[in-house]
Formats: C-alpha cells, sequence, structure tokens
C-alpha cells in the first residue's frame, strides 16, 4: 500500500516555469485534482515567493541544477501568460526535451466537449468552455471564464484572456493574445502574433503582427517582428 501511495504521489507531482499570477491560479486548479507543485522556475532573480512554502529556481541555470537532483518523473505546465506565447513554447519545449511531460490541464471547474482536442501544455481554466470540435494548439491558455465556441481552431501559444468570447468557427493564429472580455464573431480569422484589445468585439479578420481593438475593431498600429520578451 506504501508503494503504491508512493507511486500515485510521483505521478501527480508537477513544476511550473513562472512564479507569479498565473501560477497561483494554476496551482489552486491543479491541488483540486490532487496534483502538488513541487517546482517553480522563473528568469526574474527579483521574483517574490508566490506562496510562503515556495523555492523558486532561477533561470535556465538553475533548471539544470534542479534537474540533477530528481529522482521521478514529473509534469510541466508553463505560467506564463499575457502575449508571450513564443516564450510559453520555447519553455514547454525545454522542458520537454529535458524529460519532463507537458500536461493537458482542464479545471474541473470548466466544460470541454468530449470530441474536443487539446493539445500538450494547454490550459483551460476555472468556469471556461470550450465546445464541439474545438481545437486547441500546444501551451494554448483558455483562461478564466473565457468561451470557445463549436470548432474554433486555435494555434500554438495562443491567449484567450479571462471573460473573452469567440463564436464558432474562429480562426487564430500563432502567439496571438484575445485581451479580457473580448468578442470575436463567428468564421473570423485573426493572424498570428497579434492582440486583440480587452472588450473588443471583432466584426471582420485581423492580420498578422497588429495591435486591434475598440467596436469595432480597428487596427491601431503594427508590432515589431519578434516584440515578445523572454521569459
Amino acid at each position: 500500500m506504501a508503494d503504491e501511495t508512493q507511486s500515485l504521489e510521483a505521478e501527480r507531482r508537477t513544476v511550473l516555469w513562472g512564479a507569479t499570477g498565473h501560477a497561483k491560479v494554476l496551482r489552486e486548479s491543479l491541488a483540486i485534482s490532487g496534483f502538488e507543485v513541487t517546482a517553480l522556475f522563473d528568469n526574474n532573480p527579483n521574483v517574490p515567493l508566490p506562496w510562503p512554502d515556495a523555492c523558486v529556481w532561477q533561470g535556465e541555470a538553475g533548471f539544470r541544477d534542479w534537474l540533477r537532483g530528481i529522482r521521478d518523473a514529473v509534469w510541466c505546465l508553463v505560467a506564463v501568460g499575457g502575449h508571450r506565447g513564443a516564450d510559453r513554447r520555447r519553455l514547454q519545449s525545454l522542458m520537454v526535451q529535458s524529460g519532463l511531460k507537458p500536461l493537458i490541464w482542464v479545471d474541473p471547474r470548466a466544460n470541454v466537449a468530449q470530441d474536443a482536442r487539446l493539445s500538450a501544455g494547454s490550459q483551460v481554466l476555472m468556469g471556461a468552455c470550450v465546445g464541439a470540435e474545438v481545437r486547441l494548439g500546444e501551451a494554448v491558455i483558455v483562461n478564466t471564464r473565457a468561451s470557445v465556441d463549436h470548432e474554433c481552431e486555435l494555434a500554438d501559444g495562443v491567449h484567450i484572456a479571462p471573460g473573452a468570447v469567440l463564436c464558432g468557427l474562429v480562426r487564430v493564429g500563432t502567439d496571438t493574445m484575445i485581451g479580457a472580455g473580448a468578442v470575436v464573431l463567428p468564421r473570423k480569422t485573426i493572424g498570428r502574433g497579434s492582440i486583440v484589445g480587452a472588450g473588443s468585439v471583432v466584426t471582420r479578420d485581423i492580420p498578422d503582427g497588429v495591435v486591434a481593438y475598440g467596436n469595432p475593431a480597428r487596427v491601431v498600429r503594427r508590432l515589431p517582428p519578434d516584440s515578445e520578451p523572454r521569459a
């Protein structure tokens, strides 16, 4: 019995890259299903501890140090939100290449259709809804109370912020962020690497690499190439 308990505990050990607000959200969500966050990594040497007993390893050097001491295979998630999809994908790749296993995480308080397809490292958080035949790429975040309706396709690194709504058959390109409370009408396409501002209503397609906001949403500026910060 003791061996079985230890095995179960090992199967639920999880590490997070990122030690700020999104890590707090994931830790609370994971705990409901008995998963334990056993290590945190962050490239900011001045990041405050997210909870009193947390241990934060600094950057890739700290991650390598931690790897030397682990004894059991563990799960991993990237706790980096915002318009940082490229960072999420890069950090997830680093951890997977080091032998960790990316979770597909669905909060027990979320609703996901049985025929939806979620890829490695995707996260569907509290109160979110993912509809029929939705496709989520790797390292996608469908955040708190967001709704992604039928047949939407979200490419790798997309972030749907809290309360945003994607109506049916929406296509969202790699590393794009849809801001909090935004609404995207059916059959619209949003290009890769773009940002749709909070509260916007998207009534027409949005191209790659731009910031768009308003009701109706309009392109207000282009983003410079490789504009995302590195975690």
